[in-house]
């Protein structure tokens, strides 16, 4: 193979299935700058692994690369012990920066910042300003989205944009083309928080401040984008009943996988033996109308079929801040007229399918199928109703009590509602076929 029969934007696509040798056979393939193109384009976890799988001598030109966030992300994947070899091969200023930033939390903004940032004095006059900026770009800003004014005490004053600074007159200060007090994040703020600021006041950087109003960095568009991918990808898996991942699904481990999969299946397990429990607590009734076996998957699948949904919209709506604590109430009432509504709409299906294969010949269900229809029918109204409320209610508990919402994930919910069915189906069976077929 030739280095012109792949392209950097090919080997990026098939980058996920393809073992660690094939990557660095094909990153071998490409010529320097499509391959500077492709590591950049990689997340700080494939990063790590393809850094590490160079030669010592060859990590330090990569790692350069990368503007101090990233190379802080980087390095935090490694492990503790190449952790000191890689930052020597940052240059001076870079490895402190970095080494401040592996002070935060990950998942803190100030873990997610660029400390290298556009800075204005404001009494700088607009040419001064526009100089002064491009001199920095030149120098080592990244990217710049707006300017930030500090005073001597490197204090945040105000915020500029490059528009504003252009059509201003060049006379003019930078104080009096600037927004005072423009919205900032601690450095301690949960990165979730910081991308809800950046979906509601739709920015594209945001500054980071220390408690003393001292400005440390920004976190940019491009940094929530991945925050939001992260964070959407953890509430989904925990919402299919496991731990999350924390990796692409094809970089965990054999043994990684089973044990995020395999703790929340046992207590799952676990829960669903209370179902074989409360059928041997009804086994008189079962044996006296056994038809009543026959409708028990009915019922409990679609209890819990209705708290999945339930639990499902709140989760997302309550991660979205559509929804908050104080409005658990107003929920309440309209997920039990939701329930009673769907589970009222499910009995009536419930009893027509008992009344047409009783008239049609498909299955005799005795001379009280009636009452069988009944007890069918009112079942699924409590059961869906259970469901319903179980799986709206939960989340919010879940959040009252400081706990992610997403952990009352579907199957979670599920399992509750199969055991309250089986309950609420043969106490139901009971009171309607008393002194008939029990």
């Amino acid at each position: 193979m030739t280095p012109s029969a792949i392209s950097h934007e090919e080997l990026a696509e098939a980058w996920p299935v393809l073992s660690l040798e094939e990557r660095l056979e094909g990153s071998a393939l490409l010529s320097r700058v499509d391959a500077e193109e492709l590591f950049l384009r990689l997340d700080s976890h494939q990063q790590a692994e393809l850094l590490m799988a160079f030669q010592p001598a060859e990590r330090r030109a990569w790692i350069r690369l990368l503007p101090p966030d990233d190379a802080a992300d980087l390095v935090q994947e490694v492990e503790s012990e190449a952790r000191a070899g890689l930052l020597e091969q940052l240059d001076d200023q870079t490895r402190r920066e970095v080494v401040a930033l592996l002070a935060y939390a990950e998942d803190a903004a100030g873990g997610l910042m660029n400390p290298r940032f556009a800075r204005l004095r404001p009494d700088m006059s607009v040419d001064a300003a526009i100089l002064y900026l491009r001199r920095q770009t030149r120098e080592h800003v990244e990217s710049i989205y707006y300017a930030y004014v500090l005073d001597a005490g490197q204090k945040l004053l105000g915020v500029v944009s490059l528009r504003e600074l252009m059509t201003a007159a060049p006379t003019k200060v930078v104080r009096d083309v600037m927004t005072a007090d423009p919205l900032s994040v601690p450095e301690d703020m949960d990165q979730e928080q910081v991308s809800h600021l950046f979906a509601e006041h739709n920015l594209m950087a945001l500054p980071v401040v220390d408690a003393e109003g001292r400005m440390k960095g920004i976190v940019s568009v491009d940094d929530i984008v991945d925050v939001v991918r992260e964070e959407a990808t953890e509430d989904i898996q925990k919402l299919g009943a496991m731990e999350a991942l924390g990796a692409p699904y094809l970089e965990v481990g054999f043994r990684a996988m089973i044990k995020k999969r395999g703790g929340w299946l046992s207590a799952l397990f676990i829960g669903e033996m209370l179902t074989a429990t409360a059928m041997g607590h009804f086994e008189h009734e079962i044996e006296k109308a056994v038809v009543l076996a026959m409708f028990v998957p009915l019922i409990i699948s679609s209890g819990g079929n209705s708290g999945s949904q339930a639990a499902t919209l709140i989760v997302r709506s309550l991660a979205l801040r559509e929804l908050r604590l104080r409005d658990w109430l107003r929920v309440l009432g309209r997920e039990l007229r939701s329930g009673l509504t769907l589970g009222a709409w499910l009995g009536a299906i419930g009893f027509l399918r008992v009344m047409t294969w009783q008239h049609a010949g498909f299955y005799d269900y005795g001379p009280h199928y009636l009452l069988v229809a009944a007890t069918v029918w009112l079942s699924l109204i409590g059961v869906v109703l259970f469901g319903t409320l179980a799986g709206s209610m939960l989340p919010f508990v879940l959040r009252r009590v400081g706990f992610d919402p997403a952990t009352s994930s579907a199957p979670f919910v599920a399992t509750l509602v199969d055991v309250t069915g089986i309950v609420i189906y043969f106490e139901v069976a009971s009171l309607i076929l008393r002194g008939t077929l029990l």
